[in-house]
């Protein structure tokens, strides 16, 4: 582990130094993505990260820890305050990277690639942390439950923890062993823009013209509303008809954040996203209308009142059809176990090797490889989950022995079974179905606890704290895999991305418990002032199930029977079971991209300019998503201070549709001219 004293004698060595000022002589224009960065690699390819494995760069010091936790401090803070007032919670990894890239521009820090990616990989920290948090523990408050600081800040920081544990050994396999066969939209857009940044001046113009282009777009629509976020069906007249009567309805959302995240996944994964998708919408929702027009199928949620057939589809499939999407996923995530369990004996026969000091040396190992010692990941596992256990047993299950290992043991299965699905789910789509998953973990820690005899307030407390680390270490998981995916790409140290990453997510668990504390004092999460709307639907469910009540688990199954076909079909389960989890409005803009990305890549008989083509394209989605992030942080911020534009009479104008329909059509073609070749760009392909 390192230390401050090593750090700074570390940078004191004259190796060291000589190092550094070797790199700040090299020109910038010479960083750039290797070719096959995005590609899968043909056989005896090797990829050559940015940063030479075989040389030494600055990652951590000072300045990249400080920044760090301040970012962690700031946007953990930001992201748990806007999410549990406004409902809008919005990832921190492209604002930090730009923030950092400004940070070392105004200082004139000089190649500060590797630090800056460390100032990203803590502050990360902050989301993953904020998205556990805020999904789970305000539910605790919802029902006048009894939990202090402590209980908030333990659940949350041994939850990162176990994350962060749980998918080092999965690294290589992710990042390294399936390079180019996951889009990584998030991290391809945080890539891009710190190496834009790095390389500065004209080469970073197309992802700033892009990430200006899709900010203003996205701003325009959050904070002032000219045009509906959302394009349906029910614009026409005939299309609110088949809504109403047939229950069929489509939806595309017009951001340009999302249209950008659609362009990075490519295709292949957005069309059996959508198909998923499409499958619950356009047959489970209709067909349950057509199968129940009369029923009240409320067996395991008594505040459904209303027949099935009088129900919106968008209520149909909030109430029914995503519960199949949560069993896809969890089936999804037993199979991804089943097929990686080569590796997990591997990773677990390696840590075996090495505490009887067999293992390989870490000097051994390219300096881009090098994780923390399986030895260390090992013990520590143990011992957190030893802490967790003494938490339960002390804090939450009132000294009941039973209570605490059956607790101790869903969490520790849950959180390893469902960290390989948050991590796929994020190389995927760039979205992790923590919520889903989250859910799940609630109804199944639920009805064990009941079985068990720990029932009534006791128990929705230990079963929320329960699902409060699951939760956190499913969604750091996520983030996690992110950040190694851009260390690879840019070839920092995975040891030193791990190491720092406990730091980050301790700071970001003290901060979220804090401002939950402040904020239940201050408004009161039952006065209805705090929207939080995950944990309005987690205190709805466990409550009816601490009270002996079932759960969903015909439409579970239905899900998980779904999944275990598409898998012997050889199709990609958990892709499709995205689809059936996350709203239409989501999937189908990912189809768009996915079909402007092979529209531009396709269009030339000449193979290298489609693919130049590709990579401006690729440029371009990353400006999308950056600026659609940065924007939305500003947009919610002005929100919360009280400048918000009432625009909800426009919106249910369906001109407000149309020319939603007109600036999405505009925003396309923009993006298919921008990807043109200059003669320039033209010459140097030839």
């Amino acid at each position: 582990m390192l230390n401050w004293y090593k750090i700074n004698d570390f940078y004191l060595s004259l190796q060291a130094n000589n190092t550094i000022q070797t790199m700040e002589n090299k020109a910038n224009q010479n960083i750039e993505l290797p070719e096959n960065a995005f590609r899968e690699l043909k056989d005896g390819e090797e990829y050559k990260p940015v940063m030479s494995p075989q040389e030494t760069y600055r990652e951590v010091s000072p300045w990249s820890i400080t920044w760090g936790i301040l970012m962690a401090v700031l946007f953990s803070a930001a992201a748990a305050y806007l999410g549990l007032k406004v409902g809008q919670v919005f990832e921190a990894a492209i604002p930090i990277a730009i923030i950092a890239i400004g940070l070392s521009s105004a200082t004139k820090r000089k190649n500060a690639l590797g630090e800056n990616v460390i100032i990203q990989s803590i502050g990360a920290c902050s989301g993953a942390v904020v998205a556990g948090g805020i999904f789970v523990m305000p539910a605790i408050y919802m029902l006048e439950l009894e939990a202090d600081f402590f209980n908030i800040f333990i659940a949350a920081a041994l939850g990162g923890v176990l994350g962060i544990l749980f998918l080092i050994p999965f690294r290589k396999y992710f990042v390294k062993d399936q390079h180019g066969k996951y889009p990584f939209p998030e991290a391809t857009a945080t890539t891009q823009v710190l190496v834009s940044g790095e390389k500065g001046g004209s080469q970073a113009k197309p992802l700033l013209l892009a990430g200006l282009v899709g900010g203003l777009y996205d701003f325009t629509v959050a904070t002032f509303g000219w045009w509906n976020e959302n394009v349906t069906s029910r614009m026409i007249g005939f299309g609110e008809t088949i809504a109403d009567k047939a229950k069929l309805v489509f939806k595309v959302n017009t951001g340009a954040a999302v249209l950008g995240l659609g362009y990075i996944i490519g295709l292949k994964y957005a069309f059996i996203i959508c198909v998923g998708s499409l499958t619950v919408w356009w047959l489970i929702v209709p067909g349950m209308a057509l199968i129940f027009p009369d029923t009240v199928l409320n067996q395991w949620d008594p505040s459904i009142t209303t027949a099935v057939g009088q129900m919106a589809p968008e209520v149909i499939f909030k109430s029914y059809a995503r519960s199949i999407g949560i069993g896809g996923i969890a089936m999804s995530g037993i199979i991804g176990i089943i097929k990686s369990w080569g590796i997990i004996k591997s990773a677990v026969g390696l840590a075996a090797r090495e505490m009887k000091g067999k293992g390989s040396g870490q000097e051994e190992i390219l300096r881009t490889q090098r994780d923390i010692s399986f030895k260390i990941i090992a013990f520590g596992s143990i011992a957190t989950l030893i802490i967790t256990f003494l938490f339960f047993y002390f804090g939450v299950m009132d000294f009941n022995l039973l209570h605490a290992v059956v607790g101790i043991l869903l969490v520790a299965i849950i959180a390893f079974l469902f960290t390989t699905v948050a991590a796929n789910a994020i190389a995927i789509v760039g979205s992790n179905p923590v919520s889903g998953m989250t859910l799940m973990t609630l109804i199944l820690a639920s009805v064990v606890m009941v079985a068990v005899g720990l029932k009534g307030n006791a128990g929705m407390l230990a079963a929320l704290l329960m699902g409060g680390v699951v939760c956190t270490a499913l969604s750091m998981a996520g983030s996690f895999i992110t950040d190694l995916k851009i260390g690879y790409w840019l070839g920092t140290t995975p040891k030193k991305q791990e190491t720092w990453k406990f730091l980050g997510t301790i700071i970001s668990a003290a901060t979220v418990a804090g401002v939950m504390i402040v904020l239940d004092k201050t408004y009161g999460f039952n006065s209805g002032k705090l929207a939080a709307p995950q944990a309005n639907a987690m205190a709805a469910v466990i409550k009816p199930l601490m009270s002996g009540q079932g759960a969903p688990w015909v439409l579970y199954g239905i899900g998980a029977v779904i999944a275990l076909i598409l898998d012997r079909c050889k199709v990609p389960a958990l892709a499709f079971a995205l689809g059936m989890f996350i709203p239409l409005e989501l999937n189908i803009p990912l189809l768009v991209g996915g079909a402007v990305n092979w529209y531009v890549t396709t269009r030339s008989k000449d193979e290298a300019v489609n693919k130049a083509r590709g990579d401006k394209g690729t440029l371009l989605a990353s400006g999308f998503i950056a600026g659609g992030a940065l924007m939305g942080v500003v947009s919610a911020l002005l929100k919360f201070g009280g400048i918000e534009f009432d625009y909800s009479s426009w919106w249910e104008n369906h001109l407000s549709e149309l020319l939603s329909l007109v600036a999405y059509a505009a925003l396309i073609l923009y993006f298919i001219l921008a990807t043109k070749l200059s003669k320039k760009e033209l010459a140097d392909q030839n």
